[in-house]
């Protein structure tokens, strides 16, 4: 009888560390959950930024976080690569920001059959598999920089577009929002180019491609963050400032001396910290079952050289 109840009280214990154990912070998870971040670049700032909100995320949640990317956001394959490493590490939950969702589509189905959830962020994933993504409403955010480009050349010429790319959703979006809201609003403005640049040295020779191409042009739009600093040394190197108004996208210290120094007007800034950050927590959520949003918009913001002390802008503002 007495092994009996010590068996019972035992067991007890048990169970009781067992709830201890799962129940961290409140939030119902042990340490060793694991959300493997695989983002489309590593070293851009703007993705050191997203990194920083993931590791805030990770510590507030008490859970483990890593974040990879390939140095170039051109390369697919080696994207693959680490996505599929990740998934080699039996993970809790995924964060995915796409270069090339066709490419990632077997691995994305393997995770769905594994019942790891998928959290989209910043590009997302072209796919009905994430959960959630967390990103900037990258349509609209371009259509702000349509807008503004538009009435800095007084509503009427020629303009350009240079992507990053034809394959990461977040390029294409910004690429249709910019051109869209051009096309829908301003009937005197005409896109004669749209061109992709990979990266700031590719950036930069296809902006002087089109500025030689084009001798009438009034503005060019840079998509991300290597395309912006591309255009703005092209701007420089070509003599342009003042006769062309580029219009940029993101932030980093590069890019906020392009705008002081006069090569850029302007530029759209996310939230990319709210973006790591919103990731790990859609992760969470995802984990607990909980019913999430098909999307988590992080927000944009317009600076130029009138509010980059502004205190809103600035907490947004990554360098």
């Amino acid at each position: 009888m007495e092994e009996r109840v010590i068996m019972k009280r035992t067991m007890r214990t048990v169970a009781l560390s067992v709830s201890l154990l799962l129940v961290t912070a409140g939030l119902g998870f042990a340490q060793t959950v694991y959300i493997p971040l695989v983002s489309k670049g590593f070293q851009a700032q703007f993705w050191q930024a997203v990194k920083a909100g993931a590791d805030q995320a990770a510590k507030e949640f008490k859970v483990t976080t890593t974040f990879e990317g390939p140095d170039s956001e051109t390369q697919v394959d080696k994207q693959i690569d680490i996505l599929t490493a990740a998934l080699g590490k039996n993970p809790s939950a995924i964060g995915f920001a796409a270069l090339d969702s066709e490419a990632a589509a077997p691995l994305l189905k393997k995770a769905q059959a594994a019942h790891i959830p998928i959290i989209g962020f910043d590009s997302g994933v072209a796919s009905d598999i994430p959960v959630t993504t967390a990103a900037t409403d990258n349509k609209a955010a371009a259509a702000l920089a349509a807008d503004k480009m538009a009435a800095l050349i007084g509503n009427e010429g020629e303009v350009a577009v240079i992507a990053a790319d034809q394959t990461g959703k977040s390029n294409v979006d910004r690429r249709d929002g910019f051109v869209g809201e051009i096309k829908a609003k301003f009937p005197k403005i005409k896109v004669v180019d749209i061109q992709y640049g990979g990266d700031q040295l590719k950036a930069t020779e296809v902006a002087k491609t089109i500025f030689q191409a084009h001798p009438k042009l009034k503005g060019i739009f840079g998509a991300n963050e290597w395309c912006a600093n591309g255009i703005a040394a092209a701007v420089n190197e070509s003599k342009k400032v003042g006769k062309i108004v580029a219009v940029g996208f993101d932030s980093g210290k590069q890019q906020i001396d392009a705008i002081k120094a006069g090569y850029l007007a302007g530029s759209i800034t996310q939230n990319p910290v709210g973006i790591g950050y919103e990731t790990v927590k859609a992760a969470v959520r995802a984990l607990k079952g909980e019913k999430l949003p098909k999307t988590i918009d992080t927000g944009s913001f317009w600076y130029d050289k009138t509010n980059l002390t502004d205190p809103k802008i600035a907490a947004v503002l990554y360098q």
